[in-house]
């Protein structure tokens, strides 16, 4: 007699993050897969539907009446939120209410996609405060005070990081024309900072092997990056790659702005919420503490680290020119992040 499948939720499965999930827990044939979205009609939610053992179910991850609905019968939840809709406070509330809703409805297993916070690793200078990192580890704090085994529910936390896949899109490349020759020009205020980078298809299977090994799973903050990479190697390696003169150019944080990337650089993160609120950051602030991060190395992986996702995934990438090579990088631009692709690319 066949073992019953697990059921597994996924709250932001529609998401850069969630649709590599989806895919990998997918092709096991072993669980029964739901997303919430409030979209159900948008290009990734059809997607997924068409994934074999994948539902997707209409509703509002920030509605307790929605929520309700959807833990019904739930064996393990994902949930990650979109603070650059919500905002850093309503990301703290839904995060640790999601976290009760499932305990409440006798979830087995839920696991929480977080970012580590530079503010609190920096001893909270503040030049590091970045509230799209702040809000997610707010609430890995605040879960990994909660109970584990008879009395508890269990979880586990994903720290993931920048995605490598956004160098086709927020981190994609210039072409200019320099001393007649045609240059691929790789442009972030950066510095000789090395940031952690992950390869989504990569983050896919973390979350299956976590899913997997809940006994050693449990109560685990796997930090996780295919590699820490500076920019001088993403230019050395696209030519290693593709043939085409790259090079990386340094900015400052006003020339970033300046170039128009997220539109007007002070108003307020938050696209869904009212902008009335003084706890939002503006584009500027957060952005500025999320470059400051890398530039200063604030928050790269350890040895130890990389250690661990050799056990984990032996047959991960480790290297941004074996991603380049592995998916056909060209450096040309493409929707990752789901606020991009929800708004048919335009700046969020």
């Amino acid at each position: 007699m066949s073992t019953p499948k697990q059921t597994v939720l996924l709250i932001g499965g529609t998401g850069a993050q969630g649709v590599p999930i989806v895919k990998e827990l997918s092709k096991t044939n072993n669980y029964t897969i739901r997303v919430l979205t409030r979209s159900p009609t948008s290009p990734s939610a059809v997607f997924l539907s068409a994934l074999p053992n994948v539902a997707i179910i209409p509703g509002d991850g920030y509605n307790e009446t929605s929520l309700h609905s959807a833990f019904e019968g739930i064996d393990i939840a994902f949930v990650n939120l979109n603070g650059f809709a919500i905002g850093e406070k309503a990301e703290i509330y839904w995060g640790m209410r999601i976290f009760e809703l499932a305990r409440e409805h006798r979830v087995q297993h839920f696991i929480w996609g977080s970012l580590a916070s530079s503010y609190q690793a920096s001893g909270y200078q503040a030049r590091f405060r970045t509230g799209h990192f702040d809000g997610k580890a707010k609430v890995t704090d605040w879960i990994s005070a909660q109970e584990i085994g008879d009395r508890g529910m269990r979880w586990s936390v994903l720290t993931s990081c920048m995605y490598l896949e956004t160098f086709a899109e927020m981190l994609a490349p210039a072409h200019e024309t320099i001393d007649g020759d045609e240059v691929v020009v790789f442009k972030a205020p950066v510095g000789r900072g090395t940031p952690p980078l992950i390869y989504l298809e990569d983050l896919g299977k973390y979350v299956r092997w976590m899913i997997e090994n809940p006994q050693r799973s449990s109560g685990l903050n796997l930090r996780i990056a295919t590699a820490n990479v500076g920019w001088e190697e993403v230019a050395r390696s696209f030519t290693e790659v593709t043939g085409k003169k790259a090079i990386f150019r340094d900015l400052s944080l006003d020339e970033y702005f300046a170039s128009g990337i997220f539109g007007p650089a002070d108003r307020k993160v938050g696209h869904s919420v009212g902008h009335d609120d003084d706890t939002l950051q503006t584009y500027r602030e957060n952005f500025s503490g999320f470059w400051n991060t890398w530039k200063e190395d604030v928050l790269k992986r350890s040895e130890k680290d990389f250690e661990l996702m050799d056990e984990i995934l032996p047959e991960r990438v480790r290297s941004v020119g074996e991603w380049m090579k592995l998916t056909g990088y060209n450096g040309e631009k493409s929707n990752v992040l789901k606020d991009y692709a929800d708004a048919g690319g335009k700046k969020p």
